[in-house]
């Protein structure tokens, strides 16, 4: 699940940051920004462009779905749901949903 929440964001920031063992300054060097832009960031006070989001995230040797996502806790209600939802389908759109995962899934291979 997508986090829009900048006290959020900033506070994965820091656990990333921590276990890397980075100071603020040493990330924000790292990183090029200014030392109070990582600082305002990571409190969540201030948002930050895409870029700067990239660089720190290449410091810090992760993706950005690692800081700007978190565990969907209805996840393993999805098979469930998927399921159920095909029951009621007729063997038609079975056929289409089941060809539209297909090429889901191949897409992302």
């Amino acid at each position: 699940m997508l986090i829009f929440d900048l006290f959020q964001i900033g506070n994965n920031l820091l656990v990333y940051r921590k276990k890397a063992g980075m100071s603020q300054a040493e990330l924000a060097e790292a990183a090029d920004i200014s030392d109070r832009t990582y600082a305002d960031i990571e409190r969540g006070t201030a948002n930050m462009r895409i870029l700067t989001l990239l660089k720190i995230c290449r410091v810090l040797k992760i993706t950005p779905n690692d800081v700007l996502t978190e565990e969907d806790s209805h996840e393993d209600e999805l098979p469930d749901f998927i399921l159920d939802g095909l029951e009621t389908c007729t063997p038609i759109e079975k056929k289409t949903a089941l060809r539209l995962m297909s090429t889901y899934l191949n897409s992302i291979k």
